[in-house]
Order: C-alpha cells, then structure tokens, then sequence
C-alpha cells in the first residue's frame, strides 16, 4: 500500500513545478517536436490536483464567502495581466488565455449553492438549489478553463468526500466519457496516439496516486504557503511570455 507521507503544500508545490512544462510551448522554437505532447500529457493531474484542493480548502477555510471572492479576485487579476499581455504581443501572435483561477472560482461557488440546497428545509429550495448547480456547471464547462472535465471533477470530489471508493469509481467513469469523447481513430498508431495526447484531458485521474500519497494535512501555514500558488500561477505565466516577446 502506498505509504501517505505528502501533506497538501508538499504536493501543491510539486504540482506548480509541474505546470511550468505545460506552458513552456509559449516560447516559440523553445521545444523540440512532440515535446510538447509529452509534457501535456504528463501535467494533465494538475489542473485536477489544485480542483481537489480548492474543494478541500472549503473544509478548513473560515469563511466559504471570503474564499470564493478572494478566487474570483485573483481570476480578475489573472484576466485584467492577460488582458495587457495580448495588447503587447498581438502583433507577434502571442496569446495568453489561461485562468485556472476563474475555472476554480466557478467550481467553489457551485460547492457553495450545493450546500445550500442541502441545507434548505423545501423540497423546492432544494430543486432550486440543485438547478443552479447545474446551471453554473453548464456555464464553466463552455467557457471556463478546463472547466469541461474539472467541474464534475470537483463536484464528484465534494459530493463523495466521505466515501473514497465511490469517489474513485465515478472518477474512473468520468475519465472513460472524457476519453470516449476525444477518441478519433487515425490510419496509424502514430497519429492517433498524437491526437489522445493533445486532447488528454482524461488523464486527469492521473492524480489518483497523488490522492493516494495525501496525508490529509495542510502542511506549514503562514503568509507564503496561503498565496504562494495564487502568486505563482499567473507570475510564472507573465514570465514565460515576456521571454516568448523577447524572443520572438
């Protein structure tokens, strides 16, 4: 049995280590051929670690409110630099859309209206409630990044918190739908495997084992450990383009 020995910043700060190689290809020239497919391939657990930790987070922080606006915050400032950053390198054909933080957002506003459709003593509170879980869904899923297989993923993650093995099980399912949607088969071996690592999106459950190494503790809690992420993702992102404007 895998030994949990990894507590949530210890993971967390892997996982943003991680991210740098899935966004190195904003760099013209700087990755050689597949390269690019190999490192999206390998960070598609990402995105679905920091889901599963923005679930987690509604559990300890103190206030859900606070937590979802200071997501939405940082979403706006993510959009507002690059916002900046595409005025800067439109004539280069240079572009930035990533916002995780907005897709995150998103996903902990509907955690939050699932709790209080759970908590409401009316039948028709609770059909309203769940309605607009699914209409906040719906809306991530079409415009929000990744939100297409990190929304249910964190709605799956909050629902079954306290039951690992369902939890697992509909990951497992949610990763067969994903990949039964991406799947087109090409005339060779080759170019099909090119197309499943581009549209890789499934191996999302590739943070399973990384749930599975979770100690369940936050880690260090200071300044530093709290907005080290929310700091790192969109100064990193900034980083690369710059480069990518100098270079190109």
């Amino acid at each position: 049995m895998l030994r949990k020995k990894w507590n949530a910043f210890d993971i967390k700060f892997f996982m943003a280590m991680l991210m740098v190689l899935d966004h190195l290809h904003h760099i013209p020239g700087l990755l050689p051929t597949g390269m690019y497919e190999l490192f999206h391939v390998l960070t598609r657990c990402v995105g679905a670690w920091f889901a599963y930790l923005a679930v987690e987070g509604l559990y300890y922080t103190k206030s859900r409110l606070r937590y979802n606006l200071r997501l939405f915050l940082w979403a706006g400032i993510m959009a507002a630099g690059n916002q900046v950053y595409n005025r800067l390198g439109e004539e280069k054909g240079l572009h930035i859309g990533n916002n995780i933080f907005f897709t995150l957002a998103v996903g902990v506003l509907c955690m939050n209206v699932l709790s209080s459709a759970k908590r409401a003593q009316t039948l028709a509170l609770k059909v309203l409630g769940w309605a607009g879980v699914a209409a906040l869904a719906f809306f991530g899923m079409l415009f929000a990044e990744g939100g297409f297989v990190l929304l249910p993923f964190m709605i799956i993650t909050d629902c079954c918190r306290e039951r690992i093995t369902l939890r697992n099980l509909l990951y497992a399912v949610l990763s067969i739908v994903m990949l039964a949607n991406a799947w087109h088969g090409y005339q060779t071996i080759e170019e099909t495997l090119r197309m499943l690592a581009f549209n890789s999106d499934f191996l999302f459950i590739t943070v399973m084992p990384f749930l599975a190494a979770y100690n369940g503790e936050r880690g260090q809690k200071n300044c530093f450990t709290k907005y080290f992420f929310y700091v790192f993702y969109p100064v990193h992102l900034w980083v690369i383009g710059a480069i990518a404007l100098a270079v190109s």
